[in-house]
C-alpha cells in the first residue's frame, strides 16, 4: 500500500497532476450484472470471480471510449485534454459525486440513483474552464446494509475502509500469502469481492449492463475449483488473456483457489490439494498445505517432510500441529 503515501500531495487536486487542467469531465459506464453476484458463494466447490473481472478489462475498454469522447471534445474546443482510467493518483469518486454521478455510499464507492453500485468511473481532464454541475447528496440514510455484511469486518466506521482486511486487496494486490486470520472468511472468492456493492438497496434501480464486453463469460459465472487449481502458466494466461484477472498471475491466483479448495469442505478435493504442496511456487505450496489440513489434517500431517527449507512453507506445515 506504499503507493498511497506516496502518492498523496497529488491526489489532492487534479492540478497537482496536470497544471493547466480548468475543469474534469466524469464519465460512468455501467457493468451490471445479469443475475445476483453472490449466488455463487454457495456453490462452494466452484469459484466467485468479482462482477467486474468476468470478461474484457474495464481500463482498456473504457480508455479507448474515453479518448474517443475526449477527441470530439477537443475538436470542438480546440482545448488539450487528457484521459484517465484509475491510472493516475486521480480521486474519481470524490469527483464523480461532486460533478453529480451520485455519491459515496459507506462502502466508500460510488452509488448512483440509476445504477446502483454498477459503475466504471472515467475522467477526462480539459484545459477549459467549464461551469461546475450540481454536486450529488449522500442518501445513504440509516442503511448499514454494505458494512454489515463484509466477510472480514473491513469497515472500522461508515465511509471508512481498513484496505488491509479487505478481501479485494488481499486477493489481488496482496503479494504475499494470504493471512491466516482471513483465510476462512474469503469462501470461495478467489479474485475480488463483491459483498458491499450487492447488497447495496440503491441496485433495485440497476439495470444490467449493455456492453457485451462486460458480460459475464459462461467460463467465469462459477468456475469448478478443480479446473482452475490445474493452471499452469500457460493455460492461465491463454484462460485469462484481455481480463483484469491475469494482471495478478497464475501464482497468485492459485495460491487464492486453494484458499477456496480449503474452505469448500469437498474432500474429493484434496487430492488436488496434495498435488499442489508440490508446486514450484512457495505461494500456491503454502496455501495448498493449509488447504489439505482443512480437508483431511491426517494426511497432511503424514506429508509432512523431514527437511524445510523455506520458512514460509514451515509456518504452514507447524501450523498444522
Amino acid at each position: 500500500m506504499e503507493w498511497l503515501a506516496e502518492t498523496a500531495e497529488r491526489r489532492a487536486t487534479p492540478r497537482d497532476l496536470w497544471p493547466e487542467a480548468g475543469a474534469a469531465v466524469m464519465l460512468g459506464l455501467n457493468y451490471g450484472p445479469d443475475r445476483d453476484p453472490l449466488a455463487s458463494l454457495a456453490k462452494k466447490s466452484s469459484a466467485t470471480i468479482s462482477v467486474y473481472a468476468r470478461n474484457r478489462d474495464y481500463h482498456d475498454l473504457i480508455k479507448g471510449k474515453l479518448k474517443r469522447v475526449a477527441s470530439r471534445f477537443a475538436g470542438r474546443t480546440g482545448s488539450a485534454v487528457k484521459v484517465f482510467v484509475d491510472t493516475a493518483p486521480l480521486m474519481e469518486k470524490p469527483l464523480a459525486a461532486a460533478a453529480g454521478l451520485g455519491w459515496q455510499g459507506k462502502h466508500t464507492n460510488l452509488v448512483s440513483r440509476q445504477f446502483g453500485s454498477w459503475l466504471f468511473l472515467g475522467a477526462i481532464l480539459t484545459a477549459l474552464p467549464l461551469p461546475p454541475d450540481e454536486a450529488e447528496v449522500d442518501h445513504c440514510g440509516s442503511c448499514r446494509a454494505c458494512l454489515d455484511i463484509c466477510p472480514t469486518n473491513a469497515f472500522p466506521a461508515p465511509y471508512r475502509l481498513d484496505a488491509r482486511r479487505c478481501i479485494s486487496y488481499l486477493t489481488i494486490e496482496n503479494k504475499g500469502p494470504i493471512p491466516r486470520a482471513f483465510r476462512k472468511a474469503m469462501g470461495n472468492r478467489v479474485y475480488g469481492c463483491d459483498d458491499c456493492l450487492a447488497v447495496c438497496p440503491w441496485n433495485k434501480f440497476a439495470r444490467e449492463t449493455r456492453e457485451a464486453k462486460l458480460a459475464a463469460r459462461d467460463d467465469l459465472k462459477a468456475p469448478p475449483l478443480a479446473e482452475l487449481a490445474r493452471l499452469d502458466d500457460a493455460a492461465f494466461r491463454a484462460r485469462f488473456a484481455g481480463s483484469p484477472v491475469k494482471r495478478i498471475g497464475r501464482d497468485r491466483f492459485v495460491r487464492n483457489v486453494m484458499v477456496a479448495v480449503g474452505n469448500s469442505a469437498d474432500r474429493s478435493l484434496a487430492g488436488i490439494a496434495e498435488r499442489a504442496i508440490a508446486d514450484a511456487s512457495p505461494l500456491v505450496a503454502g496455501a495448498a498445505i493449509w488447504a489439505l489440513a482443512e480437508l483431511d489434517r491426517g494426511r497432511a500431517r503424514a506429508l509432512r517432510p523431514a527437511e524445510i527449507g523455506d520458512a514460509s512453507l514451515k509456518e504452514e506445515w507447524d501450523a498444522i500441529g
